[in-house]
């Protein structure tokens, strides 16, 4: 660990002493969480489980910067698959308290763990038969000793220079937050379309949400493998897609006529006027399932290098298809 920087009673910018200072607290609290790391245990998976058991919601609490902490870790548990809500401790102490059931669990943050608001409150929610799981710096604290499960989360120092604002510790707090909800997520089996349905709005949303039926086209120019390149052309130029889908007699697909396969044939053959556009075909073309997420569809476009897919159902007939276009508009790409 680096010696600490003695605060600066120096006016002049000093490039070298805030890169110094910059990197002294990255350190320090990159320390903090890997010390956490070493002591995820017992008491971890026991917190897990209580949560997993438990009825009710999770009920997030703190006061001063612990409660901005424990009003991020409940958002964070709320979209991953743990109901939760932020209750502020002074507020809870005026009324809030009343939110609380004694189906929930109480995550109580407090890096010293003798605050006096949370302290207030933690006999009455156990009293209601509400469980409590404590996150302190101090395991001797007051708040660790009501606690059902306490877990650690001390820091050796703070990263401010006075060793007085919270800084590493909460850092350590918010992570083995961020640790518990990640482990609830996973014992949940919480998926990617679990998660889209959390977050509905926002380019996530679009890509979690949106499948390959929303946006594609099902007016698709089809021809027959005895047409004529013009008139491949023809259809392509009307269908808008740069793609005509070749259906056979019976109406399966045996290939795809795009602006790339045109190109490549008139560098090759010159004159098509006579050319049946099943000889300059793309055969056996990629496709997608109309269930499938419009994101899918992208990955496969970027893997393969290609700007169509034909959209095939479960029985292999055409049902439509989308190109790198429909996706732009769409805002899945």
């Amino acid at each position: 660990m680096n010696q600490a920087i003695k605060p600066s009673t120096a006016s002049v910018h000093d490039d070298a002493r805030v890169t110094g200072m910059g990197r002294q607290v990255l350190e320090i609290e990159a320390a903090a969480v890997a010390a956490l790391a070493r002591r995820i245990g017992p008491e971890f998976c026991a917190a897990v489980a209580l949560i997993l058991e438990s009825r009710g919601r999770v009920v997030v609490s703190g006061i001063g910067k612990s409660g901005h902490i424990a009003r991020k870790l409940a958002a964070t548990f709320a979209s991953t698959g743990t109901p939760a809500y932020f209750v502020h401790a002074a507020e809870a102490v005026h009324g809030d308290l009343g939110m609380i059931t004694r189906d929930d669990v109480l995550i109580a943050i407090s890096n010293s763990g003798e605050n006096d608001e949370l302290l207030t409150i933690v006999p009455l929610v156990k009293r209601l038969g509400g469980k409590l799981i404590a996150i302190t710096g101090n395991e001797t604290s007051s708040l660790a000793q009501e606690a059902d499960i306490h877990l650690d989360a001390r820091v050796d120092q703070e990263a401010c220079p006075l060793n007085l604002a919270p800084t590493a510790s909460t850092t350590a707090a918010l992570a083995l937050g961020d640790a518990l909800a990640v482990a609830l997520l996973d014992a949940r089996g919480f998926g990617a379309e679990d998660f889209a349905r959390s977050h509905p709005g926002g380019a996530l949303g679009r890509k979690l949400l949106t499948h390959v039926a929303d946006v594609m086209q099902v007016d698709v120019p089809t021809l027959t493998e005895d047409a004529l390149v013009p008139a491949a052309l023809a259809a392509m130029t009307r269908g808008g897609m740069g793609m005509a889908v070749i259906l056979d007699a019976a109406g399966g697909i045996t290939g795809i006529f795009t602006d790339g396969d045109l190109r490549r044939a008139m560098e090759r053959l010159g004159d098509l006027r006579a050319t049946p556009v099943s000889a300059v075909m793309t055969r056996n073309p990629r496709s997608i399932g109309p269930r499938r997420l419009a994101v899918e569809a992208v990955e496969m476009m970027e893997a393969n290098k290609i700007n169509q897919l034909v959209v095939k159902d479960d029985a292999g007939a055409l049902c439509g298809a989308l190109n790198m276009h429909d996706l732009f508009r769409a805002k899945v790409v």
